[in-house]
């Protein structure tokens, strides 16, 4: 217990920049108190001890807004940055490393019984608000985008954002989770859509103009489209591959 109180003591130096002294970090971080106090709770938890684990997680949320079931799983040199509103279930499990913001679930998604919480790999970073829910598997260094519902599981070294969370970016070398720049999967598949359509609606136009007969029967104004001197081809493998990406996920590295 005592190394991984100074594993998480440390952590907090590596991960926030607005720690500037230990008594600072030791007295002032609510993160680290639920820590320190579920610790206590799941030691008790697993000799078997009824009643008192419970009540110290409690007693542990009424003080920092975070609530940890005694029976999960929490590796060394967790970090769960501000905290209020985090809720980490019984059966989760949390690898070392991994990286806590305010407001995350780690929950089930009904009342089923045995494994039924989230399995968060090492040195994951999970944004604040992102709901985690089920008997998923989040794998090593991947990063869940704030505001995230994730309901399926997601490969080592992956981004994944939206509701329900989707894969978008893949990288061997994962950097911080940078929560301004996550990209807008679902606009930039509208995006997409709507320029073929304005395509599709140009080529149409100019099937209607056409001296040949046509057994087309709508009226479509012609739309003003700029020359594009990129293959159509390639632009709608690549638009394929942008719906697919947000249907399936990225599967590009």
């Amino acid at each position: 217990m005592l190394r991984n109180f100074i594993a998480d003591f440390k952590v907090v130096f590596d991960r926030d920049p607005a720690a500037r002294n230990a008594l600072e970090v030791l007295f002032c971080y609510p993160g680290l108190h639920a820590l320190l106090l579920y610790r206590l709770a799941h030691g008790l938890w697993n000799i078997g001890i009824p009643f008192l684990p419970r009540f110290i997680s409690h007693v542990a949320r009424l003080i920092t807004g975070i609530e940890i079931h005694p029976g999960a799983t929490i590796g060394h040199g967790v970090f769960i940055d501000h905290g209020m509103g985090v809720v980490i279930g019984e059966t989760a499990i949390v690898g070392d490393y991994s990286l806590i913001y305010q407001g995350v679930t780690l929950g089930g998604t009904g009342k089923e019984t045995g494994k039924r919480h989230p399995t968060l790999g090492t040195q994951v970073v999970v944004g604040a608000g992102a709901k985690v829910l089920g008997n998923i598997q989040i794998g090593n260094n991947a990063r869940v985008g704030a505001g995230s519902v994730v309901l399926r599981d997601v490969p080592s070294d992956c981004t994944v954002v939206g509701v329900p969370g989707r894969v978008v970016h893949r990288s061997s070398r994962p950097g911080p989770l940078e929560h301004g720049q996550l990209p807008d999967s679902e606009a930039a598949v509208i995006r997409t859509l709507v320029d073929r359509i304005e395509k599709l609606e140009h080529q149409l136009a100019q099937l209607q103009q056409s001296p040949m007969p046509t057994p087309l029967s709508i009226e479509l104004l012609p739309e003003q489209v700029e020359p594009d001197d990129q293959d159509p081809a390639d632009c709608c493998r690549l638009q394929d591959r942008a719906i697919e990406e947000f249907l399936d996920g990225c599967t590009q590295r």
